[in-house]
């Protein structure tokens, strides 16, 4: 017995090299190209391969470290109690929302954010009333304000007099709000020092940060996660280098510095972004030579990404919002705000905050997210994507920093540039539906109305109109099928597209189910129909029903034929579609079938076109 005990489970299991198995993997794909099929070539300019090996960590230096180790690529603690739940509220009347936040805090909420619109609202009184009840040194308080921020740390610095351990940011962002508005409110070299300013107002206070890089506006604009994470690291560098010439030390300027990410679904890419994040700023600091390496510890808030959000099917949001919590907990976020599934077009409710919150509350309390540091430590796959993000975001901080570091590259039009190249590639893989927007760009809901349910679609319009460079243009990918789809519920008469499915049983139905999702998409009405004997029983069926469009549905083979009848039957009456390309396209063209709708397809632009020609038909 004894002797079993000590045998080893997988003694019977002869290690495999990784030549066997790539030798196994390519008698699989019986000839096709490996390099082809199976690697996946990242928007972000790298390629993962579709297995990993313990091999490929040879090279990564940080394997040992553990969380609260330099370079805190595993965490910045040990045992820290996981993320601070955090909710926003909008302070248009302090009373209020003083009350909403001591509600919030005994539903599980541990991180308040307090948003003003107005900075008349900003003065002692009303400030020491909105914190009325609110251990500031137990919960985290964070003040987002447009303007006033003179007067927010004046009025700060006086109310935390006496409470050295109160926790929380101001979020102060000049570069951020340069970024997206194209205007600074004042030269920047009077901007950095009133910056210096606010760090020695606040310099009792080590817990509560001043300085907030705002990552997520890139998100918002369609980047890259690598673009995020590269020019994050250097507007934080610029901070950087700036205060320090005036005298402030790397210690109490690294230490004020909080990042602000925002998340996307890329589920793995997005863990490890925030692993890559902290090991390389963590780097960055260390050259500015702190007293301490604690300082060189990136402080992290995320908030689910905007970019990705829809206002059709919008339950659809909260399975994005909960992958994108996951993606963030487990990378190691400090705090985290999930956005309310109905934020992009009406004020959330109560329902929506509830169900925002709870989101977080059930990886904490349900699935022990909050117990273990670094759950991905030691995932081939998941460590060789942090060393992948982190060496191509690093290529491109160096590259930004060589052009004059983050506000000249600003200036020039360099990180606009990129990010706009990244935009647009991902608009047009959303018009094409490789990048899919699930109830928007694909299966849609052809019933649901959402225009009654709108409040105010939130404008995305940053721009000064005394902008001095091109900002950032902030967006979300289903804007312009949402637009479409809007324009149609809106409309006198929506617009009908029959299908006459005739033929080929199973080609006619995957094509008559193709054409009902792509044209289901501009909210259009769809008849389907079981089937036709002939093209001229579906065409009579198709001119009593009244219909815009009407689609033939059926195998190649039988187009040859068909499609130049139907054409001939409707008499340009109603638009005829083929479902599909068929290799005698060319031919049908030349007999007068102007359309072929398949794969290929650009939905977006393709939907645009039918739109116009209807509302000038009717």
């Amino acid at each position: 017995m004894q002797e079993n005990k000590e045998q080893r489970l997988f003694n019977d299991f002869p290690p495999v090299s990784t030549e066997a198995w790539m030798e196994k993997v390519k008698a699989d794909l019986k000839g096709a190209d490996f390099e082809k099929r199976l690697v996946w070539r990242t928007n972000e300019g790298f390629s993962v391969r579709p297995f990993s090996r313990v091999e490929d960590l040879k090279s990564l230096s940080y394997l040992n470290v553990l969380p609260g180790e330099f370079p805190y690529i595993r965490g910045n603690d040990i045992n820290t109690g996981g993320w601070l739940v955090r909710q926003d509220i909008n302070v248009s009347d302090v009373a209020s929302a003083n009350k909403k936040a001591l509600d919030l805090l005994t539903k599980g909420v541990t991180s308040l954010g307090f948003c003003f619109d107005d900075d008349t609202e900003i003065f002692e009184e009303n400030i020491t009333a909105l914190l009325e009840g609110i251990d500031v040194e137990e919960e985290e308080v964070n003040f987002e304000v447009k303007t006033g921020f003179n007067t927010l740390v004046e009025v700060l610095s006086t109310i935390f007099a006496n409470k050295p351990k109160v926790k929380g940011s101001i979020n102060f962002d000049p570069l951020g709000i340069y970024t997206v508005t194209g205007k600074a409110c004042r030269p920047f070299d009077e901007v950095f020092d009133f910056t210096r300013r606010v760090l020695d107002s606040l310099k009792d206070f080590p817990h509560f940060k001043s300085i907030g890089v705002r990552a997520n506006y890139f998100n918002n604009a369609g980047s890259t996660i690598v673009q995020e994470l590269a020019f994050a690291l250097s507007m934080g560098n610029e901070y950087l280098a700036q205060l320090t010439d005036r005298g402030v030390s790397a210690d109490d300027v690294a230490g004020n510095i909080k990042f602000n990410f925002g998340v996307g679904s890329n589920y793995f890419m997005e863990i490890a972004k925030l692993r890559a994040a902290r090991l390389l700023w963590a780097n960055i600091v260390e050259q500015y030579k702190p007293k301490s390496k604690e300082k060189a510890k990136m402080h992290i808030h995320c908030e689910t990404s905007e970019w990705n959000k829809t206002i059709y099917d919008p339950y659809v949001n909260l399975l994005r919002t909960q992958t994108e919590a996951m993606s963030a907990t487990l990378g190691g976020t400090q705090s985290l705000t999930v956005l309310p599934f109905d934020t992009f077009y009406k004020t959330p409710d109560d329902f929506s905050e509830r169900i925002a919150r709870n989101q977080q509350l059930l990886l904490k309390e349900e699935s022990y997210f909050d117990r273990v540091e670094d759950a991905a430590a030691g995932s081939y796959y998941i460590e060789n994507l942090t060393d992948s993000i982190a060496t191509e975001a690093w290529k491109l901080f160096v590259e930004t920093e060589d052009k004059g570091g983050y506000l000249a590259a600003l200036k020039s039009g360099f990180i606009q540039k990129l990010i706009g190249k990244s935009a647009n590639q991902r608009r047009k893989a959303v018009a094409t539906r490789r990048e899919k927007f699930l109830g928007t760009n694909e299966y849609p809901n052809v019933t649901e109305k959402i225009s009654e349910q709108i409040d105010e679609v939130k404008n995305y319009n940053t721009k000064s109109d005394e902008a001095e460079i091109e900002p950032l243009n902030l967006f979300r990918g289903a804007e312009e099928f949402e637009a479409l789809r809007l324009s149609t519920e809106k409309a006198t008469k929506q617009p009908r597209v029959f299908m006459l499915t005739f033929g080929n049983l199973s080609m006619r139905i995957a094509r008559s189910q193709f054409m009902g999702n792509f044209f289901g998409c501009a909210g259009y009405e769809i008849v389907d129909n079981n089937g036709f004997a002939t093209v001229e029983e579906g065409v009579e069926v198709a001119k009593k029903a009244g219909v815009d469009i009407v689609v033939l549905c059926s195998s190649d083979d039988e187009y040859t034929e068909a499609a130049p009848k139907a054409l001939e039957l409707l008499k340009g009456e109603t638009t005829l579609v083929v479902a599909g390309a068929p290799t005698t396209m060319d031919e049908l063209k030349a007999k007068g079938v102007e359309h072929f709708i398949h794969v290929r397809t650009n939905v977006l632009e393709t939907l645009k076109m039918f739109n116009e020609r209807l509302t000038q038909r009717h």
